[in-house]
């Protein structure tokens, strides 16, 4: 089945949810475990919500897609991106894709991803019960 655009309000409803929690996040927490971590492992649950908010996908290419966005922002921190693109010191731009390469945020990446997994597996089995 090819992936296919379709609302689905519920996930919209998550992705605001997660959405005001990072917005929080940022706001509220300038450095630690809350902003670092916990903002990472929660900024996957935003972007799987958002992209099944409006593409019908399963759960995996979902995950998968949502890693591959998560790993290559990483990817260009450690290459220091900002810097050639004249972005070093615009706020919003070091709030998305982030300054600083550490290895700890792909580990957040993937819990993050390997419990939403968890409960959309776990949600699909009491969905379907009868």
């Amino acid at each position: 089945m090819k992936p296919s655009f379709t609302f689905h309000y519920k996930y919209f409803i998550a992705f605001m949810i997660f959405l005001i929690i990072e917005i929080a996040i940022a706001l509220c927490f300038k450095t630690g475990f809350i902003r670092y971590t916990l903002g990472d492992y929660l900024v996957v649950m935003l972007l799987y919500c958002g992209i099944k908010s409006v593409i019908n996908i399963k759960p995996m290419p979902a995950s998968i897609l949502v890693l591959c966005i998560a790993y290559n922002i990483e990817i260009l921190q450690f290459f220091n991106i900002l810097k050639p693109l004249g972005l070093e010191s615009n706020t919003f731009a070091k709030l998305i894709l982030g300054s600083t390469f550490h290895f700890e945020d792909i580990i957040a990446y993937t819990l993050g991803i390997l419990t939403l997994l968890f409960l959309e597996h776990k949600y699909n089995q009491l969905a379907c019960k009868p």
